[in-house]
């Protein structure tokens, strides 16, 4: 019973505040995009990666949240096959973004004279062909999911239940190993080039905090350029992204190898599963000064418009 009053609270509270915080992320960096003559390559991701944590948030949290309150069969077998077709998609556009997020972000700082530099997209348009392909892949990738989830309509007995409004039929040896080895190798590479990339900022970041020291000793001025600040930003980011997703893999593996009672563990692999989508855009709303800078907007316009009111 007390379980039960807690998922009540914390799921619609992640589902709702992830949701608050993703969409105020997709807004601003819309109008920043859209409002500054120089296109960044980063603000389009993160727009990306915004919309994707509003897609998980709505097809998995409201799927949780609602289950949390007792209701049942709310969704058809074509609601069902169509949000769990979006999650799975949702969870792999997260990786990808990740990844591509990370890498563009690394080589932005790189030194001139890497050889990285020269990888450095020119226009942010370019962006546009990498997150099409994410998209095309990870929905190849779920293509499954269309044959093997159905809603509570059919006979229940014959399935085998994944959540109390749809379910999984058991889907055939060969399609399985298709899938998983798909999957498995989707997560790698971009997990590695995740690591890489986040490996060779914190390497760029190091030396540039020992030339900070330099220069202080010599009692000389430096300020951190942007770019330095948006990869501290980004490598944050990237780091509440692998305790999600590793404590995710770790819950995962246990409840397949537990023989014990699950339901604590699958209500906090859930809540893990979620917590990416849920606490990221606060972290770059709280690096990146995003809430202070549109609080100062707003100021500013009150401030015009009174002004304009005054004169009149």
């Amino acid at each position: 019973m007390i379980l039960k009053y807690i998922k009540e609270i914390i799921f619609p509270s992640m589902t709702v505040l992830g949701t608050l915080g993703n969409m105020f992320v997709f807004v601003n960096y819309m109008f920043s995009w859209w409002g500054s003559p120089e296109k960044k390559p980063i603000h389009l991701i993160l727009i990306h990666l915004a919309f994707t944590n509003i897609i998980i948030l709505l097809t998995k949290g409201l799927q949780k949240t609602i289950a949390a309150f007792g209701l049942r069969n709310f969704l058809d077998d074509i609601g069902c096959k169509s949000i769990v077709y979006l999650e799975r998609v949702s969870r792999g556009l997260s990786i990808c973004t990740s990844s591509l997020l990370t890498v563009v972000q690394a080589i932005t700082i790189s030194p001139r004279a890497s050889g990285w530099r020269r990888l450095r997209t020119k226009s942010a348009w370019h962006i546009l062909p990498f997150l099409l392909f994410f998209w095309i892949l990870n929905g190849l990738i779920s293509m499954n999911l269309i044959h093997s989830i159905t809603g509570t309509g059919f006979n229940i007995s014959q399935l085998e239940n994944r959540d109390s409004y749809c379910y999984f039929m058991l889907e055939s040896q060969e399609i399985k190993w298709i899938v998983l080895p798909l999957m498995v190798m989707r997560d790698a590479v971009f997990q590695s080039a995740l690591g890489g990339a986040s490996g060779y900022m914190i390497f760029l970041l190091h030396k540039h905090h020992q030339h900070v020291l330099y220069l202080q000793n010599s009692k000389l001025l430096y300020r951190t350029p942007p770019e330095l600040r948006a990869a501290q930003s980004v490598l944050l980011l990237m780091l509440c992204f692998a305790f999600f997703y590793w404590t995710d893999c770790a819950f995962s593996l246990i409840l397949s190898l537990s023989s014990r009672d699950k339901t604590l563990m699958v209500n906090t692999q859930e809540f893990l599963a979620l917590g990416y989508a849920t606490f990221s855009p606060f972290v770059l709303i709280h690096r990146d000064g995003l809430l202070v800078d549109w609080w100062h907007a707003q100021m500013e316009k009150l401030r015009k418009c009174y002004s304009r009111l005054y004169v009149q």
